[in-house]
């Protein structure tokens, strides 16, 4: 076990490198996240840094301060489809949606998925369990 905790040290070490040589804001960013990319690609260095920085490009795209404003996601609150439930047995918070209740704009589809986007951005970002009850969406 202890072999399996250096191995992975290791390479977050070199993951890490890899990150701040290609994006040096990503200093900031702590072991969790990157260990979090890690594990999701099976301890594969080179595909949890690809991922890690796609997911960077991203999130500066549609948060590009940082976060978002309540001003830019009004439609998405109005529509009351998205609250938060308490904890799970393990303390992470549980969202629940009800994406039936999704209203797009006319004629601007695509504007109203990237308001949504932010939205979960906006406030629910950082959620381990979603349920989502897609019924007549």
């Amino acid at each position: 076990m202890e072999t399996s905790s250096k191995t992975n040290q290791h390479k977050l070490c070199l993951m890490r490198s890899f990150v701040e040589k290609q994006d040096p804001t990503s200093k900031e960013v702590d072991d969790h996240v990157l260990n979090r990319f890690l594990r999701y690609r099976k301890l594969d260095v080179d595909k949890a840094t690809d991922s890690f920085l796609k997911y960077r490009k991203w999130k500066r795209v549609v948060a590009p301060n940082g976060t978002i404003s309540e001003s830019e996601i009004q439609n998405e609150l109005s529509q009351k489809k998205l609250f938060m439930q308490g904890f799970d047995m393990k303390g992470r918070p549980v969202a629940v949606g009800f994406y039936g209740r999704h209203v797009p704009v006319n004629g601007k589809e695509g504007l109203a998925l990237d308001e949504l986007n932010r939205k979960l951005i906006y406030k629910y970002f950082q959620f381990i369990l979603v349920i989502l009850h897609i019924k007549s969406f």
